[in-house]
């Protein structure tokens, strides 16, 4: 491989590094009213970490938080097993590795506060190789910076590959599942066919036999 196409392999999986750190990595602020509750969903793949980190942001900088500013956060799995719970809590983080494919779920409930009061959250929720963050593993292990620029490659290459057989998986899942719906369709279809003609066979007969009652035939 010549040293032009080396490069440009290394600008596209920086470019695939950057796109899912800002895919996995990003955070997000929301609003919440007393008594309300917002749930946030995150499609993960199996063994995959996991790391979020909320807080409630204070709306009187220099001053203590208000006590109204509380909020429940429960964070679960697919089938409902639960990894985190904050109760009247103001902040706090969680961390996990899935130990099943689908969607995951993070809640947040603002407590019911009289008078009603409008709360911020920030919330940052990483999976996959944004959940490792490489930088605070260079800076413990004073790992040399190219060292570390490779590994963030080879486990941004890792993912993608994961995510491909995943998406492939989840597509031969779809395909036997459309072919199970027609399967039964095609069944349905013959069943239905076959109780018509039941039908308009016995529907002829009683006619027939009506008529033959009658004398009319």
């Amino acid at each position: 491989m010549s040293t032009q196409n080396l490069q440009g392999f290394l600008v596209i999986i920086l470019g695939l590094g950057l796109l899912l750190e800002t895919q996995f990595g990003e955070s997000m602020r929301f609003e919440l009213d007393s008594g309300q509750t917002k749930c946030v969903s995150e499609d993960i793949m199996t063994n995959a970490m996991s790391v979020g980190k909320y807080f409630i942001v204070n709306p009187n900088e220099g001053y203590p938080l208000p006590d109204s500013h509380k909020l429940t956060i429960k964070v679960s799995s697919p089938d409902g097993y639960i990894y985190h719970i904050g109760d009247n809590a103001d902040s706090g983080n969680f961390s996990f590795t899935a130990a099943e494919n689908g969607g995951y779920s993070a809640c947040f409930l603002a407590i019911n506060h009289q008078p009603p009061v409008r709360i911020t959250i920030d919330f940052v929720w990483r999976t996959g190789i944004a959940a490792k963050e490489w930088p605070m593993v260079a800076k413990k292990g004073q790992v040399d910076t190219m060292e570390l620029e490779l590994k963030n490659l080879y486990d941004t290459v890792t993912y993608i590959h994961e995510e491909m057989f995943y998406l492939r998986k989840r597509e031969q899942e779809m395909q036997h599942l459309n072919r199970e719906t027609n399967s039964k369709m095609e069944i349905l279809s013959f069943c239905s066919i076959v109780v018509c003609l039941l039908v308009a066979g016995l529907q002829i007969w009683h006619l027939k036999t009506f008529f033959e009652g009658k004398k009319i035939l």
